[in-house]
């Protein structure tokens, strides 16, 4: 039996948008098996859904508070959802 999906739903602030917030979390999904989608938001945000095995999402979640070397994470929100039918991980506009 195949270990059981999780999906999460992240909202990143701080300096994340202009520093390769983006392609650092779409790296991070590759080496993870990450299943989703990262976008930058008006107000300055990084939106992220990420579905995975629990323990890679786990991992996939601590990349992400650290981010890339020249961002700066000041709040991070993570919510639990229903997962959804990801094939891929995308950079979305």
């Amino acid at each position: 039996m195949a270990a059981e999906e999780i999906q999460k739903h992240i909202f990143i602030s701080g300096r994340v948008q202009g520093v390769g917030f983006r392609a650092f979390t779409r790296k991070q999904a590759a080496v993870l098996d990450i299943k989703g989608w990262v976008k930058n938001l008006r107000d300055g945000r990084v939106e992220v859904k990420i579905k995975g095995k629990k323990n890679k999402v786990e991992k996939m979640i601590n990349k992400l508070k650290e981010g890339p070397s020249f961002a700066r994470v000041d709040n991070f929100e993570v919510k639990t959802e229903k997962a959804d039918d990801f094939n891929e991980f995308e950079i979305r506009f």
